[in-house]
């Protein structure tokens, strides 16, 4: 039996490179050779298991900001290839009976693994997963510089696509960071007017280089009233992992803006009940996007030359990396090497 080196996290924190037995993928799977995986925050929950969807103690494979090429094809797949490239996110693939998926709505499939989580990830030379999760990606373009658009470019995409804002409006992208850095990006591309929000002088200049028309120091000035200055904002991308920091923020929206929240937080946002009403404004929660999604973002994002600021380590340095990213350190993905080729 043939094997393949994996990384293996536990809850503890602990990293171990490890053999696993390489198998055939099942009935709808298909194995990818894996080029690239990102390290992403959201890694965070699958590691410590905040879901509880594995027993505990059990290590799990991190990582679903996946590139690579399909190496192996299970029985009923149809459409995708041995040597094909492709891209996994998040979401390891819907399976189109459930409620949700009978009413299209894919990414809240109920019965839909989670890479690196309910499922094996991308911290890997290989990854077998769901058909119906694969994301077709261009043969010319780097590994390492896709895999971030599987998840945090995604995010940021689908999320002010799918927001009020039009072109010409303001929007304003809060944290320069893993999301951030690339939210202000795609939203140049689309036409907004961006405003950076950010703590301190030491972002201005690589915010305003991204593409932002405006950088607002939340350390010499109040977010919510340099915004309603400014016009108020449509939207208000928020990335930043504290819900404290995004309260204010509703005070600096426009007549029915959008708080629009990306980043995780354990606190909550609160905010006082006029804001909301009087402004008909509101607090949105996006996830992410289906394959078919990302594979627009992707289009997008390679149209427009959106690329996301990386650093790549091989493998067995998992572990470093992603303490580099937990650390705020990373400028501003981090990105796991493997080159695994196609066949066994």
């Amino acid at each position: 039996m043939s094997t393949y080196r994996a990384v293996e996290a536990t809850t503890e924190g602990g990293f171990t490179l490890v053999e696993r037995e390489l198998r055939h993928p099942g009935t709808g799977e298909v194995r990818v050779a894996v080029e690239a995986c990102g390290v992403c925050h959201s890694d965070v929950a699958g590691i410590v298991n905040l879901t509880g969807k594995r027993p505990a103690g059990v290590p799990v494979v991190p990582g679903h900001e996946v590139v690579g090429r399909i190496n192996a094809v299970g029985d009923d797949v149809s459409g995708w290839h041995v040597g094909q490239r492709v891209g996994l996110g998040y979401l390891g693939g819907h399976c189109g009976v459930c409620e949700m998926c009978r009413h299209r709505d894919f990414v809240h499939c109920t019965d839909q693994p989670v890479l690196g989580d309910s499922q094996d990830g991308g911290y890997a030379e290989y990854v077998t997963t769901r058909a119906s999760g694969l994301v077709a990606v261009p043969e010319d373009a780097p590994a390492a510089e896709l895999a971030p658009l599987m998840c945090a470019g995604l995010t940021v995409h689908h999320a002010l696509r799918t927001s009020a804002a039009r072109a010409g409006d303001l929007v304003a992208v809060q944290g320069i960071g893993g999301l951030g850095h690339l939210g202000i990006q795609y939203a140049r591309a689309m036409g907004f007017r961006v405003a950076a929000i950010a703590r301190g002088q030491g972002k201005k200049e690589l915010a305003l280089e991204l593409g932002a028309h405006h950088y607002i120091d939340s350390t010499q000035a109040d977010p919510a009233h340099a915004l309603q200055a400014l016009g108020g904002a449509k939207v208000i991308l928020a990335t930043a992992s504290h819900g404290g920091s995004m309260s204010p923020l509703v005070a600096g929206l426009a007549v029915r803006g959008q708080l629009v929240v990306v980043g995780v937080a354990m606190d909550p946002v609160e905010v006082l009940t006029p804001a909301l009403i009087m402004g008909a404004r509101s607090i949105v929660g996006s996830l992410t996007g289906t394959p078919s999604d990302n594979e627009d973002n992707v289009a997008f994002a390679r149209a427009h030359d959106v690329q996301p600021m990386i650093e790549t380590v091989p493998l067995e340095r998992a572990g470093e990396a992603y303490a580099k990213m937990m650390a705020g350190d990373a400028r501003f993905r981090m990105v796991l090497a493997t080159g695994t080729e196609p066949g066994v």
